[in-house]
């Protein structure tokens, strides 16, 4: 069926037959559409907006930051997932963290940086132009500058507050952050573009940029080493996926907590939404009350390198966790491993018993049917605070996502693979390319990225309907539930009737993700795109 107008707008839906990318920001997704028209491929593209989100959005992801892409090649037809997330540093230990604050920012709260490599990675696999051609727009971007836009002039306010002198030296040079319309320059992170793009991998990882790192990040009390560094390779794995009412939902295994919107996709296959309304009070109920039970689980198991990944995605075990969600509220145990159980909390399921972020999102497909899905992170806004000496990299704070606490799966040691939030994601519908789409959130990814998916799948809306339909999330423990003002009063009221501790938000709110997204026509191979208001998400087809 050709697609579905379905669905108030705020903005423009896109559309294009030759290519689609959509990004957080308008520059970074001009960059690449820049590599589409010069004859490059979706490998090429994505790589090129990767960098030049680096830029543009310096508080959000970058070269010293680390993700997921989830890849699908048209010519075989396969769907990979590349992890470019580092692990903690081999002298890392959660009883080393004389203050929890520690793990939030500064040199001893970043993962080995992966995101250089997974770049280059996607370029040698499949990409098919040279490193100085995709990061070109990028260098242009910083060694020029770029005009501050408003949600940029907002994030880099309220985020400056943990900046190190280095990082101060480039967001509040001017003695505070800049304001719209100002032109921020980042000459530095543009010559280490350069030096990437000409020495490749053993230029970060084990050249001169690698010990100007350890130097730096030592130097400050940070553990980074260069064995760190040098061990370190971005890993290609198999996704996980499931079926949901036809169409095979793909996400990053395990540790990334991509397996919670498959299980609650399972949960809510059980129940008839469309039947029921969008955003019908009883609707929502169930909704957030999967959620739950899907979070339980994500906290007790995502981290845990024993986890039974098959069972918690079957549809048995979906089965006997639907069959917990009552007419009230469940008490929700919160988003991080916790010191103590709440009285009555919702516990993570057996599922052996049933079958033996500050984060940025982006898509790309191109003609051929090529298409890549990456959600990656700096962590917190300005992930570490640092910049790397005068590399004019960010240092991501992703130990932020570990926990201190003695028993979780998640508690900080030496050289592991942590719970990661981030989770991208591609939808096939009869083996053929559907969607790719995902948001930024930390765990609110796993919440939102359902909500939007279902907007499409079972509302029929279109994709940039389904991204601005208002959203909520699960952020705080108890039965609390944050929920965008724009769902009708009267249902936020009946849900507290049901015991809901709802929290009312702005009507579009960044807490409740940044979502990007493409889906194809599986008549006519036409692409549309959609783009998150609630930052400066926008979509370019050609």
């Amino acid at each position: 069926m050709p697609f579905s107008g379905r669905g108030l707008v705020h903005r423009s839906t896109v559309t294009g037959t030759q290519g689609m990318v959509a990004s957080a920001h308008p520059l970074a997704t001009l960059a690449g559409v820049r590599m589409l028209l010069n004859g490059g491929n979706a490998f090429d593209a994505v790589v090129a907006v990767a960098a030049a989100l680096n830029v543009v959005e310096p508080y959000m992801s970058g070269i010293a930051g680390v993700g997921y892409a989830l890849v699908r090649n048209a010519q075989d037809k396969t769907m990979r997932v590349l992890d470019y997330c580092g692990p903690t540093p081999h002298e890392a230990r959660a009883e080393l963290f004389h203050k929890v604050t520690d793990k939030d920012h500064g040199p001893r709260s970043c993962l080995v940086p992966g995101a250089c490599a997974g770049w280059l990675e996607l370029l040698a696999k499949h990409g098919t132009m040279s490193p100085a051609q995709v990061f070109a727009p990028a260098i242009e971007l910083a060694e020029n500058g770029y005009a501050v836009t408003v949600r940029n002039a907002q994030f880099m306010s309220d985020n400056g507050g943990h900046l190190y002198q280095t990082a101060e030296d480039v967001i509040l040079s001017r003695g505070r952050a800049p304001l719209p319309g100002e032109i921020l320059v980042q000459k530095n992170l543009a010559q280490t573009f350069r030096r990437v793009a000409e020495g490749g991998v053993e230029a970060f990882y084990r050249g001169d940029l690698a010990k100007e790192m350890v130097s730096y990040i030592q130097g400050e009390g940070g553990w980074l080493s260069e064995k760190d560094l040098a061990e370190f390779q971005p890993e290609w794995v198999e996704p996980i996926m499931t079926n949901y009412r036809g169409y095979d939902i793909y996400v990053p295994p395990p540790p990334s907590a991509g397996f919670q919107i498959l299980q609650t996709l399972n949960m809510l296959e059980g129940f008839d939404l469309a039947g029921m309304g969008h955003h019908a009070e009883l609707a929502l109920h169930l909704f957030i009350e999967a959620v739950k039970l899907g979070n339980a689980d994500r906290v007790e198991y995502a981290a845990d390198k024993d986890i039974d990944i098959d069972g918690l995605i079957s549809k048995a075990y979906a089965a006997k966790r639907r069959a917990l969600i009552g007419e009230r509220a469940g008490v929700h145990r919160g988003e991080y491993y916790p010191f103590a159980k709440l009285p009555g909390e919702i516990e993570p399921g057996q599922p052996g018993d049933w079958l033996n972020e500050c984060t940025t999102h982006f898509d790309v497909v191109d003609k051929d049917g090529n298409s890549v899905a990456i959600t990656q992170s700096l962590g917190s806004g300005f992930g570490s605070g640092m910049v790397v000496g005068n590399t004019g990299m960010f240092l991501n704070n992703f130990i932020r996502w570990g926990d201190l606490v003695p028993g979780s799966p998640n508690c900080i040691r030496p050289n592991m693979k942590l719970d990661m939030c981030l989770s991208p994601m591609q939808v096939l519908q009869n083996g053929n390319l559907f969607s790719a789409l995902g948001t930024p959130g930390s765990w609110g990814i796993q919440q939102t990225s359902v909500q939007f998916l279902t907007n499409v799948l079972d509302y029929n809306m279109n994709i940039q309907a389904g991204i601005e339909a208002p959203r909520f999330r699960l952020a705080s423990e108890g039965t609390s539930a944050s929920i965008e003002s724009r769902v009708p009063d009267a249902v936020l009221k009946a849900l507290e009737k049901r015991g809901h501790d709802i929290k009312r938000l702005p009507d579009w709110s960044p807490i409740c993700g940044g979502a990007q997204g493409i889906v194809v026509d599986p008549d006519t191979g036409a692409m549309m795109g959609g783009a998150d208001p609630r930052r400066d998400g926008y979509a370019i087809g050609i």
